[in-house]
């Protein structure tokens, strides 16, 4: 069995003490309203171009992001009562097997979580609706920080107190997720006031990614899900928390992609989801970013839904295109599974399964969990078009030379890929 148990140092801010104070509208929002007349803690993190400095008596803590910030506030707001339910009560335990994955028995979640009004999973791009909900309807004091890219000075910084210059600005910002999958959990939501539909583009991709190397631990991941792949709120947001274990998805095998590139490319294999993985390699974090915004912005434009996992403190991602929902929809999964009411999501591709019912978590097997999430997975000929289409994009077109390679060192390059490498 796993156990939750932590304590951190928390950072208030005068503000923060201070946030039932009317402001605004009188609600306290993330919108226009609220954020003009406003002051929230700053993280400004460090631009991936600055070049490397030794650190100075003036630099914060390496650990200062994730213990003494983000997992210190998330804390804070657990003391003052702000989730839906207490996270550290869910049982938790690896299911034996080789994979190890990870089950969490979260009962009634799907009923405590905040109304979304998001139904239609048909499209993987839909325009943002004011109407329903998004995250300026959100109070303040649900925000730890903001968190931005910082300046010329070459190193992180923090301000507890910082206001949005003017209606130019739309600042991103780090929010508890009231209805916690695991601790720390947390959604980062990039710039938003601009009221971004889910959607990802190079600027939001390297803002999460320098979210997860700013934490600089290999056990806090930042998850994406497109539409039709789960997400339930169609605003631009991406989701992290802390779990020290080892999740199965990265510890998988995967086959090398042999591409020159200075972003290293592979492919999962004995695993039940087929998906990608990126890995930074030789390239920059932008490199990085960038070449895998372009894989999610071509599944996006050809309404494919797909996750996505940042690990290894931002070095390497998984992507999965999938088609669940759309199984779903064409009632092509068995009842059994159904019944579960479990929605594989992100982290539930990469082995962390949330469960609703007592009785499955009793029961989980990892033949179980195999079955549920290869019902996500494109069948072997879809998934290769995917990976011909993202090598495409990301300026490798793969020809017939090519082709033969790689089906040549898919017999003879299989490699480990570690959690911690």
């Amino acid at each position: 069995m796993l156990t939750i148990e932590r304590a951190v140092p928390t950072v208030l801010s005068d503000d923060q003490e201070d946030s039932s104070a009317p402001r605004g509208c009188g609600r306290n929002c993330l919108g226009k309203c609220c954020m003009l007349v406003s002051e929230l803690p700053l993280y400004a993190f460090k631009n991936d171009a600055s070049p490397e400095v030794s650190p100075g008596a003036d630099e914060l803590p390496s650990d200062f992001f994730l213990n003494t910030l983000l997992l210190g506030q998330w804390e804070d707001r657990m003391s003052r009562g702000l989730f839906r339910y207490d996270v550290a009560a869910c049982e938790t335990k690896v299911i034996p097997g080789k994979h190890g994955f990870v089950a969490l028995l979260n009962e009634g979640r799907h009923l405590k979580k905040r109304p979304t009004e998001f139904r239609v999973v048909d499209r993987v791009l839909q325009p943002f609706d004011p109407a329903k909900f998004n995250f300026t309807k959100v109070g303040q004091e649900e925000v730890l920080f903001r968190f931005e890219a910082g300046g010329k000075d070459h190193k992180s910084q923090f301000l507890e107190r910082s206001a949005v210059a003017d209606e130019t600005e739309s600042p991103s910002v780090v929010a508890i997720n009231v209805s916690p999958i695991e601790y720390g959990h947390v959604l980062l939501v990039p710039h938003v006031l601009d009221c971004l539909p889910q959607r990802i583009d190079p600027e939001s991709l390297s803002l999460a990614l320098h979210m997860a190397a700013e934490a600089g631990s290999p056990y806090f991941r930042v998850g994406y899900n497109s539409l039709g792949a789960f997400a339930t709120i169609n605003h631009l947001h991406f989701q992290a928390y802390f779990l020290s274990t080892p999740l199965p998805v990265e510890k998988a095998h995967a086959r090398k992609i042999p591409i020159e590139s200075r972003v290293k490319f592979s492919k999962l294999v004995d695993y039940p989801v087929r998906g990608l993985v990126y890995e930074r390699g030789r390239s920059t974090l932008k490199e990085l970013s960038d070449t895998v915004a372009r894989s999610c912005i071509w599944l996006q434009e050809n309404d494919t839904p797909f996750n996505v996992l940042i690990s290894d403190c931002g070095r390497r991602i998984f992507l999965f295109p999938q088609c669940y929902a759309e199984k779903q929809a064409l009632g092509q999964v068995s009842q059994e599974l159904l019944d579960t009411q479990v929605n594989p999501a992100a982290w539930e591709i990469s082995g962390h399964m949330v469960l609703k019912r007592k009785k499955d978590f009793e029961q989980a097997s990892e033949d179980y969990a195999w079955r549920l999430l290869a019902e996500v997975s494109l069948s072997e000929a879809r998934f290769e078009e995917v990976v011909k289409a993202c090598m495409h994009v990301c300026g490798h077109a793969m020809g017939l030379a090519e082709s033969e390679e790689i089906a040549a060192v898919e017999k003879n390059d299989l490699r480990m890929i570690s959690p911690l490498h």
